[in-house]
């Protein structure tokens, strides 16, 4: 599992022009988490990530989101898994297929929910417009 975390002043994800889900504060502290899920991931990974995102001194004076209470819109990639060591057309065989995938870009929501996170989201699998302004800019992958 594979998450690209950036800290944002604001961001939104659009589906058929309609926002799904948005995060910004008065003070610009918020995340954007895209998620990529592999085939051995599990619920635990997902916990696991979630605890790392929700613990991580990104935000302004080393402070994590869960110092501030930053709030976080996750949105499933599975192009973070893309093979693009050959040819110009990536290979995306490393991404985990829906079935297993969507599930555990839940769990990693409902992880940081648990954890006292505001969390949005897009819609796993549709043709998402994501609009952000980076913050710094910071952005940071993490993965276990």
């Amino acid at each position: 599992m594979r998450v690209l975390v950036q800290r944002v002043l604001s961001a939104a994800v659009k589906v058929d022009g309609e926002v799904v889900g948005a995060v910004s504060r008065p003070d610009g502290q918020s995340l954007l988490a895209l998620v990529g899920v592999t085939h051995d991931d599990d619920e635990a990974k997902a916990r696991r990530l979630a605890e790392k995102l929700w613990q991580l001194r990104i935000l302004d004076d080393e402070k994590s989101a869960s110092d501030v209470g930053a709030p976080i819109l996750v949105i499933s990639q599975f192009t973070l898994y893309a093979n693009t060591a050959k040819g110009r057309r990536p290979a995306w065989n490393a991404a985990a297929p829906r079935s297993v995938a969507e599930p555990l870009v839940e769990a990693f929501a409902d992880a940081l929910r648990k954890l006292g996170a505001e969390v949005a989201t897009g819609v796993f699998g549709a043709h998402m417009h994501v609009e952000l302004v980076n913050d710094g800019p910071v952005t940071l992958l993490l993965e276990l």
